[in-house]
C-alpha cells in the first residue's frame, strides 16, 4: 500500500492510502468482499426505477457529504492483521507517504500522522462506534413497515462499521510510525497541483477584495489581511482532478474535493463567528461612547 498526505489548508490535510495488489486474491479479505457487496447493493438502489429507491439515494448521499473527510481517509486504510504485521515487520513491504514537498515538510507530515493515529482520534471513532451500536435496537419498528427496507437500521450499521474501520486505519498508521516503517517521499507532481491550486485562490482572493472596493467597504485590505494571517486554504475544489491525475489515482479526484468543501465550510463558519463579534464589539464601542 501507499499513503497520500495533501495538505488542504495550512492547518488541516488529507490522509489517502491507495491499495496495491488488489487484483491478488489472496489480499481480499472478507471486510473487503462485505464493503463490494455493499457497494452493489447501493448502485442498484441508484439505478431503481421505484420513488423510494430515489428518495433513499439522495438523501444517503447528503448524508455521506457531512462524513469527515478525516473519517473517509482513515477507513481506506487496511486493518493491520496478522500476516500484514508479519510482513511489514520483516521489511517485505515498507510503506511509501507521498507528500507535496514544496507546501509541506517531512517533520510536518510525521506531526500530521501522528495526530490521526493519536489517543484522540481512536477515542473519538470507538465512542461514536459504540454510539451507533446502542441506536441499533432503537430503530427495530421501523422493519415493520412493509416493502421499504429498515434505513435507520443500515445507516446506523454501516456508521459502526466505518467508525470501525476509521479506528483500524488509525491503529495501523499508529503501528507504522512506532516501527519506522514509513518510508517519505516528497513529489514534484503533486507541487505542480499545488501551484495551480496557488494561483486559482489568488484569483479568488483578488476577486473578493475588488468586491470589496467596489462596495466601498472600508475594511477591504484589513480583512483580506486577517483572513491571510489565519488558517488558509491551498487547494480548490478543482484541484481533485489534477492531484488524482498527477499521482494517477482516480480516487484522490473525489477524496480532495469533499476534503476542500468540508474545510471551506468550516472556515466561512469561523469567519461568521468572527464578524458577528466584531460587530458586537462595535456596538458595545459605540454605545460606550454616547455615555
Amino acid at each position: 500500500m501507499r499513503l497520500f498526505l495533501l495538505p488542504i489548508s495550512t492547518r488541516r490535510s488529507l490522509i489517502y492510502c491507495q491499495r496495491l495488489n488488489q487484483q491478488l486474491s489472496s489480499e481480499t479479505t472478507y471486510a473487503d468482499k462485505i464493503t463490494t457487496r455493499a457497494s452493489n447493493t447501493w448502485l442498484r438502489l441508484e439505478k431503481g426505477d421505484k420513488g423510494w429507491q430515489k428518495k433513499v439515494t439522495s438523501y444517503g448521499k447528503k448524508l455521506f457529504e457531512k462524513i469527515p473527510h478525516e473519517e473517509w481517509g482513515l477507513k481506506s486504510i487496511p486493518p493491520l492483521s496478522r500476516r500484514r504485521r508479519d510482513e511489514e515487520l520483516d521489511g517485505k513491504k515498507q510503506v511509501e507517504v507521498i507528500f507535496p514537498g514544496s507546501i509541506i515538510g517531512e517533520d510536518k507530515v510525521k506531526s500530521a500522522l501522528q495526530a490521526f493515529a493519536g489517543d484522540e482520534r481512536q477515542a473519538f471513532h470507538t465512542k461514536w462506534m459504540w454510539g451507533s451500536i446502542l441506536g441499533m435496537p432503537m430503530s427495530a419498528p421501523v422493519a415493520l413497515i412493509p416493502v421499504i427496507p429498515n434505513i435507520p437500521f443500515i445507516y446506523l450499521l454501516f456508521r459502526a462499521w466505518s467508525h470501525w474501520k476509521a479506528r483500524s486505519g488509525s491503529r495501523h498508521v499508529e503501528f507504522l510510525l512506532d516501527n519506522h516503517l514509513l518510508r517519505f517521499t516528497g513529489s514534484s507532481k503533486l507541487d505542480l497541483a499545488y501551484e495551480a491550486g496557488g494561483l486559482d485562490l489568488a484569483m479568488k482572493q483578488l476577486d473578493w477584495d475588488v468586491e470589496k472596493v467596489l462596495r466601498g467597504s472600508p475594511d477591504a485590505i484589513s480583512e483580506s489581511n486577517s483572513v491571510k494571517a489565519g488558517e488558509t486554504m491551498l487547494l480548490t475544489e478543482s484541484s481533485g482532478r489534477l492531484v488524482s491525475e498527477l499521482a494517477d489515482v482516480p480516487e484522490l479526484e473525489e477524496q480532495v474535493q469533499r476534503a476542500v468543501k468540508q474545510v471551506e465550510k468550516a472556515l466561512r463558519a469561523q469567519k461568521e463567528l468572527l464578524e458577528e463579534k466584531q460587530d458586537l464589539d462595535n456596538v458595545k464601542k459605540e454605545a460606550d461612547s454616547k455615555r
